[in-house]
């Protein structure tokens, strides 16, 4: 198996901390997003790299043992258990190999080295014993979907091809940008009847034109023209379900605020629970006044 270097993947050194190496990754998954490089098989293997990189260099366990036994990373607790059966007899590896500094070399007194351990412990036949097959779970997959933030307001199936597979997945309303779930076993498959691996989707929501999330509540900014804000009225506002009639009350200021209950994003997993929706008035003044209306605001003036 060759090996992988995920820091160098992605551009960091491997003193970066976990803020620089999701810096590094938001670049690099802008830039060879499959929805970016339509039908470019080199970007499409890229943007996988990347993904792998960062799934693995961002969860602290994981870094950990890629840091420590570099390509065979994933094997590190099969590694662990068996030295453990072994009396931990096993002095450990020793670094500074040419591939990231990951050399698993020599063991114990008896100086078999690594390869030939594992061979004995899992796959050959050590001292005329019966022979085990190792038993490996799948590697995980992760994938990437992008959303607007209506789609994310409402629970719909969708396909994805994810190493050449179509997966149907039902995506729950109210999922947040960043967010991550988890399908299990469509990873990819384990080795010697182990289990498959998971998938983990990440969404991308979009910012929309209209509404700012916070949360589970959608921030947004209306237009009010000067003489309904004066004697107050009716207008209308949009919502991710339509359009609604909001009173306007008299002497209403620039930039006050009114919340419209249960018109926000639906609560994740909580069903009939939703956020509210609240809308800041932006009072316009008029423009193209005519004479008369001129006239008019100077009596209002005059009589302060």
């Amino acid at each position: 198996m060759a090996f992988v270097d995920y820091y160098k993947i992605l551009g960091v050194e491997k003193t970066a901390s976990e803020k620089d190496i999701k810096n590094a990754y938001r670049k690099l998954a802008r830039k060879y997003h499959p929805d970016l490089n339509p039908n470019d098989t080199e970007a499409n293997k890229k943007f996988q790299e990347i993904n792998e990189a960062n799934e693995v260099l961002t969860d602290a366990e994981k870094r950990k043992k890629y840091d420590q036994y570099g390509e065979n990373w994933q094997h590190a607790d099969a590694y662990e258990q068996a030295r453990q059966q072994q009396g931990g007899s096993y002095g450990g590896y020793q670094g500074g190999g040419q591939q990231g500094g990951y050399n698993f070399e020599q063991f114990g007194d008896g100086g078999g080295d690594f390869s030939e351990f594992f061979q004995s412990m899992f796959g050959g036949a050590a001292g005329g014993g019966r022979r085990q097959q190792a038993r490996y779970r799948g590697h995980d997959f992760n994938a990437q979907l992008q959303l607007t933030l209506q789609e994310a307001a409402q629970a719909h199936k969708q396909t994805l091809t994810v190493n050449g597979k179509n997966i149907r997945i039902t995506i729950p309303a109210g999922v947040e940008n960043g967010q991550t779930i988890k399908i299990t076993g469509h990873g990819s498959p384990g080795v010697n009847g182990a289990p498959a691996g998971d998938l983990y989707i990440t969404f991308m929501v979009a910012d929309d034109a209209r509404f700012k999330r916070r949360g589970n509540d959608l921030l947004a900014t209306v237009s009010l023209d000067l003489y309904t804000a004066i004697l107050g009225g009716e207008i209308t506002a949009d919502t991710l379900t339509g359009q609604v009639k909001v009173k306007v009350k008299p002497e209403t200021q620039n930039g006050t605020q009114v919340k419209l209950k249960g018109k926000g994003m639906p609560v994740y997993k909580k069903d009939g629970d939703f956020g509210d929706m609240y809308l800041t008035y932006n009072v316009q003044l008029p423009t193209n006044l005519t004479p008369e209306q001129i006239e008019l605001f100077k009596q209002l003036a005059n009589r302060k």
